[in-house]
């Protein structure tokens, strides 16, 4: 009987290597649309730096830029590790991704909307939601209405355009605070980022046909090693970082209790507090 740990493969993956065939866009599709409540058609898949199938991008980001049938473009980053600046670097893709999309000389009308989506699996800020939603949106300091931006064309027909149709939204899927029973659509799509489950009666836009165009054992056994291999890699690499957290917060508590020695704190106490053993304590030495 196979493990129902395998039995969909994980989105990183998909993402990486089937995903990216057109007949596969519905489950991006239904991804995009849950969490942004329209109805999403992808066009085509753009490439980017970090679509390239090698050796060290095994903990590497995952890059899917699409386009919808309104034209505007969606980023998809798929993170598995921690990295420094990364909402800096969330704004610099945005930026980016801008700037691509619009020719030397052309006007400032063709700059598309953009949708940037950042599934992350490390600890990314401090919160209590799993998701997080935001967009420059300009408001008056005094009455706090939203302004609209008023342009008139050769033709002097007024065209009111809201500053929510040009900034880019910001989603921020922080897959690891999931920690519910799945009841809606999108807490589904998290128990499958997450612990890979997908519902057997699933009704879920993109997890229906997840269901169908994901399983393990639809691969090619070239492709179940490679997958496998992909997993016990992050696996491995969650492990040292586990042990790093673990090093670190061990640190701190030697650092707690060599403070408590020094003002003579009882050892019982230094225990209740730290969670140290009497040989822990005792081996702290105590700078002169």
């Amino acid at each position: 009987m196979i493990n129902e740990s395998m039995k969909y493969v994980r989105f990183d993956w998909a993402a990486k290597r089937m995903l990216r065939d057109k007949a596969n866009f519905v489950v991006l599709e239904g991804l995009i649309s849950v969490l942004t409540n329209e109805n999403v058609k992808i066009t085509e898949i753009l490439e980017s730096e970090s679509n390239q199938k090698t050796e060290s991008d095994k903990f590497n980001r995952v890059d899917i830029k699409a386009k919808n049938e309104k034209g505007e473009i969606v980023l998809i980053e798929i993170q598995q590790i921690r990295e420094l600046y990364y909402l800096q670097r969330i704004i610099y893709g945005v930026a980016k991704s801008i700037t691509e999309h619009i020719n030397l000389g052309e006007k400032y009308d063709h700059i598309k909307k953009i949708y940037s989506i950042s599934i992350v699996y490390f600890d990314l800020g401090k919160g209590n939601d799993y998701v997080y939603h935001g967009q420059n949106v300009l408001k008056g300091i005094h009455t706090g209405d939203t302004l609209e931006l008023t342009e008139k064309d050769k033709d002097g027909i007024l065209c009111n355009v809201s500053s929510k149709d040009v900034f880019p939204e910001y989603y921020i899927i922080r897959v690891n605070e999931f920690n519910k029973v799945a009841t809606t659509p999108l807490e589904e799509w998290l128990d499958y980022l997450k612990n890979g489950h997908i519902k057997d009666d699933t009704t879920t836009p993109g997890l229906q046909e997840a269901k169908k165009r994901l399983q393990y054992m639809q691969m090619s056994k070239e492709e179940q090693q490679a997958y496998d291999e992909h997993i016990d890699a992050i696996m491995t690499q969650n492990g040292v970082l586990d042990a790093s957290k673990m090093e670190g917060r061990m640190e701190e508590k030697v650092e707690v209790a060599r403070e408590m020695k020094k003002d003579g704190i009882d050892i019982e106490m230094i225990k209740k507090y730290t969670k140290l053993t009497d040989k822990d304590i005792e081996a702290i030495q105590i700078d002169d």
